[in-house]
Parts: structure tokens; C-alpha cells; sequence
């Protein structure tokens, strides 16, 4: 890779697979399985195949808010789906999701299974099939959506650019994180003027536009992302702080967090989900004094 000053494009781009850093074993310009592999299916009605990262997170807290609403059609089943072990290029996980992206949700409630795959479709999604946590009056319902199209566009600048050149790329480049950087604080200060107005991101009420943007922006602004709690500042967004720290103390909020996620504190990991039972077993396993 070529990253001098005077390097000039070539006319016409080609793959070079050492490139792409970190995740360069797993990128490629070509959609479309790479191996035979089915997906495994439970008993629930909702079948989530996914990975508790800030788009896998923003599911497994809808489903988890749902089923604390009474809402017994949200059980769910969550298959861990590792994404640095090229699962998501398996024939089943294609054939749910075309762009092999994490996290993808069959509904099997009805005669015919329905394929629901982005994130932000999911919730949406979700939202209508059990009328919750989505405004019915029109102008609420289009500030909720904004909202929520808002992290969908947002969010590839916070991830893809500045995650990738900050934490990941093989080479610091100066120009990359700066240029990101610059916009994601944009971002940042974009969503604390609007909570500086409102309680929720939407307006006074819980909405699945917190859900979208809390898993990115809240995440960052508690240190979890990428490491760059203190080069962005993100400290002087106090109305995000304040915002993210009344989530965290949802309990749906703590166990959508724990779902699927293969990083961190062991004990704030749940690889897979298939009943609510295996939270309490979570639970009690961290409990449980140390073996000698």
C-alpha cells in the first residue's frame, strides 16, 4: 500500500488482499457466499443471527424492551454469528441477508418465514408488526424516523471512517482521522443541541430512535468504542452523558448489551440467547465464588 504524497490512483482499481487492515481477511469487492452452511433454527418465533456489536446491540435491546412490554410473539433466539471467522458468508446467512452484514432476523410467526436484514429495518420492523416504541401521530412518527435514517447515515462516518483510521488501519494517516474526526464531533454536538431540547432523542417518549443511536453515540461518548473517549473529548457532550447514563439503567438496556457479544468482561457476555432463563444463569454464574 501506497500512502506517499505523490501516489496517483491507477486507472482502473484493483484487489489487493493484504490490504484493509484489521478486517483485510474478511473484505473483498464480491458479494455472495463462500461456502455451503445452514442456519440453525430454535423454537422461538424470531430468529436473530447476529454479533453484539453497536448494529448487532440495537436488536437484542428492541427484542429484549418488547418481551419486558408483555409481548410473548418477541421471543427470540440469538445465533452468534462471528464475523472475524467469515460466518457471515455462509450459504444460509446469504440467503437471509444478500449483503452478508450482521444483524439479520427471520420472523417464522407466519405461514411463510420473512427475511428482515439492516438494522434499522429490523427495528422499524419490529415496531409496527407489535405496535410499540414508534409514534402513530404523523409529525411524531416522521421526527422518530428522521432520527432514525439520522444514525443509519451518520453512523458509516463514526465506524468505517473514523474507527477504521483511528484504531484499525495498518498506518496512521493524519488526513483520514482528522477528516473523521472533525465529523464525528459534528455529529456529536448535532445530537447534544437535541437533547439539550428533548428527554429521548424522538421527543418525551422512549422510541426506537434511542435504540438506533445509543448503541453508536452512547457507546462512544462512555468509552467503549475504539479507544477514543479522550481524543474526541467526549466528556463535554453532557447532554449525551446524561442521556446514555439513563438508558444504561434500563435492565432491557443491560441485557441487549450482553447478547451475542464475544468481547470484554466474560461475565457480561451471553454468546447466544434462547431463552430468558440463560440471563439468569449468566447471573448466577458471576456470582459464584471462584473455583480453588
Amino acid at each position: 500500500m501506497n500512502d506517499a504524497p505523490g501516489y496517483m490512483p491507477p486507472k482502473v482499481w484493483t484487489w489487493q488482499k493484504e490490504n484493509g487492515g484489521r478486517f483485510a481477511s474478511i473484505n473483498r469487492p464480491i458479494a455472495g457466499p463462500t461456502h455451503d452452511k445452514e442456519l440453525p433454527v430454535g423454537r422461538h418465533p424470531l430468529q436473530l443471527y447476529s454479533l453484539g456489536t453497536p448494529n448487532g446491540v440495537k436488536v437484542t435491546i428492541m427484542l429484549e424492551e418488547l418481551l419486558a412490554l408483555g409481548h410473548a410473539g418477541a421471543e427470540y433466539d440469538a445465533w452468534l454469528i462471528r464475523i472475524g471467522d467469515g460466518n457471515q458468508f455462509g450459504s444460509g446467512f446469504v440467503a437471509v441477508n444478500p449483503n452478508s452484514k450482521i444483524p439479520a432476523l427471520v420472523d417464522r410467526s407466519g405461514p411463510e418465514p420473512i427475511r428482515v436484514f439492516e438494522s434499522g429495518s429490523i427495528l422499524l420492523y419490529l415496531a409496527e408488526k407489535f405496535g410499540a416504541f414508534v409514534p402513530t401521530e404523523p409529525a411524531a412518527r416522521a421526527e422518530c424516523l428522521s432520527w432514525l435514517f439520522w444514525q443509519m447515515g451518520s453512523a458509516p462516518y463514526l465506524g468505517g471512517g473514523f474507527g477504521h483510521f483511528y484504531a484499525y488501519a495498518p498506518t496512521k494517516i493524519e488526513y483520514a482521522i482528522d477528516r473523521f474526526a472533525m465529523e464525528v464531533k459534528r455529529q456529536l454536538d448535532v445530537l447534544d443541541r437535541r437533547l439539550a431540547e428533548t428527554e429521548y432523542v424522538a421527543g418525551g417518549d422512549y422510541t426506537i430512535a434511542d435504540m438506533a443511536i445509543f448503541p453508536w453515540y452512547g457507546g462512544l461518548a462512555k468509552g467503549w468504542l475504539y479507544g477514543a473517549a479522550e481524543f474526541l473529548a467526549v466528556d463535554q457532550y453532557r447532554n449525551v452523558q446524561r442521556w446514555a447514563d439513563m438508558l444504561l439503567e434500563r435492565p432491557t438496556v443491560q441485557r441487549g448489551r450482553m447478547v451475542n457479544r464475544v468481547s470484554g468482561d466474560p461475565a457480561t457476555q451471553l454468546h447466544e440467547r434462547h431463552d430468558a432463563a440463560d440471563f439468569e444463569t449468566k447471573t448466577q454464574d458471576k456470582l459464584a465464588p471462584a473455583k480453588a
